[in-house]
C-alpha cells in the first residue's frame, strides 16, 4: 500500500512540475515513480493487467516530460544579462513553415515567466509574427519595461543568426502580467451548447504536420472540409481540444491552444490556399486557481472571423472549460494568398 501511494504521489508531483514549466524536477519524478513501480513488480504488488497500466502511466509521465523539454526548454543565455534566453526549435511541434505558431508564443511567454522580476500571472500577449523560425538555435529576450503596484509591462523578442551571422528579429511580442484581486466578477459569454467530446468525431488535420499530433481535437462542428469546391457556408468552428497525452492546464498549454485552428478562411471559402498569421493578442481570463480546477480536462474553444479583404482575415477564439468557466480569447491577423 506504501509503494502504491508513493506511485500516485510521484505522478501528481510529476505532472503538476511539467505544468508549471519545471522540466527537469518533473523528470525526478518520473524517475521516482518508475522505481515505486518495479518495487511494487518485483513483490507481485499488482495483476498482470494493472501491470500493463502502470507502465502506461510511466511511458506517459515521460512523453509529457520529453514534449516539454523539447518545445519550451529555454536556457540562460549569460548569468549577467537575466531575461536573455537560448532555445532551440522543436520539431516535434512544426507546421507547413517552421514551428506551429501557438508554440512560438507560448515561447515568448514562457521568457516572461521564467524572469527573476516576474510579478503576477499573464493577463495579455500580443505576438508579432516577422519571418519563420528556422530550424535550430534561437536567441528569447524578455525584459520588463515598467512595473507598478499590481501590472508588470513586458517587451519580448525573438531572434536567430541571417547569412551573414547577425541576429535577425523573427518576432518581436508585448506582455502584462498582474496580481489578481478578488473582485466582483461577471461573464457575458457563456459557453455555447455543445456535444460532449466522446460525443464527437476526431478532427480532419493533416497527419503530416507534427504539431497536430500533440493534441486531441474534436469537432463539434466546423470540420476541415473534406469537398473542396468552393462552397463555403461560415467560418464558425467549435472544436473540444486537449493536450496529447492529457497533462494539466498551464498558462503556456492555454496559449498554444488559442493558436489550435486551422485558417478560417480555409472554411469559409472551402479552399485550401496559403495563409500565415502576422499577429495575435492573447487574453487570459482565469488565474493559476481556474487552470487548477481544469487540470487535464477538454476545453470547448470557438473560432470565427469577421472580414475577408485584401489579402487579409481576422480569426477570434473563446476557449472555455468543460464546467463552462471562460479561460482566455484570443484575435489574431491572417494574411492570405490567391
Amino acid at each position: 500500500a506504501l509503494h502504491l501511494h508513493m506511485f500516485n504521489e510521484f505522478e501528481k508531483s510529476a505532472l503538476k512540475l511539467v505544468a508549471d514549466g519545471l522540466v527537469l524536477p518533473a523528470y525526478d519524478y518520473v524517475m521516482k515513480a518508475s522505481h515505486a513501480f518495479n518495487v511494487l513488480d518485483a513483490r507481485g504488488a499488482i495483476s498482470v493487467t494493472e501491470r500493463q497500466k502502470y507502465i502506461g502511466r510511466v511511458r506517459g509521465m515521460a512523453r509529457q516530460v520529453a514534449l516539454a523539454y523539447e518545445a519550451l526548454r529555454l536556457e540562460p543565455l549569460d548569468a549577467a544579462r537575466p531575461g536573455v534566453f537560448k532555445g532551440c526549435s522543436s520539431p516535434a511541434y512544426w507546421n507547413m513553415v517552421g514551428p506551429f505558431g501557438g508554440t512560438t508564443a507560448a515561447t515568448a511567454l514562457q521568457a516572461v515567466l521564467l524572469h527573476p522580476a516576474l510579478l503576477g500571472d499573464p493577463l495579455s500577449l500580443t505576438v508579432n509574427f516577422a519571418a519563420a523560425v528556422a530550424p535550430g538555435d534561437f536567441q528569447l529576450t524578455a525584459r520588463p519595461l515598467r512595473t507598478n503596484r499590481s501590472t508588470q509591462h513586458w517587451f519580448i523578442e525573438m531572434t536567430q543568426p541571417d547569412a551573414q551571422g547577425a541576429q535577425s528579429v523573427l518576432m518581436s511580442a508585448t506582455a502584462v502580467t498582474a496580481v489578481r484581486r478578488p473582485t466582483w466578477g461577471q461573464n457575458d459569454s457563456p459557453m455555447p451548447a455543445a456535444p460532449l467530446p466522446q460525443d464527437c468525431s476526431p478532427a480532419a488535420y493533416p497527419d503530416k504536420l507534427p504539431w497536430t499530433q500533440r493534441y486531441e481535437i474534436r469537432v463539434a462542428r466546423g470540420d476541415l472540409p473534406r469537398l473542396l469546391d468552393g462552397g463555403g457556408k461560415d467560418s464558425l468552428s467549435q472544436f473540444w481540444l486537449r493536450d496529447n497525452p492529457p497533462r494539466p492546464l498551464d498558462f503556456l498549454a492555454l496559449t498554444a491552444m488559442a493558436d489550435a485552428f486551422y485558417p478560417r478562411i480555409w472554411l469559409r471559402r472551402a479552399t485550401l490556399v496559403p495563409a500565415g498569421t502576422v499577429s495575435v493578442t492573447v487574453y487570459f481570463h482565469a488565474g493559476a486557481a481556474e487552470l487548477a480546477r481544469t487540470d487535464q480536462g477538454y476545453l470547448l474553444g470557438q473560432a470565427q472571423a469577421q472580414n475577408f479583404q485584401q489579402g487579409f482575415f481576422d480569426q477570434a477564439v473563446q476557449l472555455w472549460s468543460e464546467a463552462g468557466e471562460l479561460l482566455v480569447t484570443s484575435h489574431q491577423i491572417v494574411y492570405f494568398k490567391e
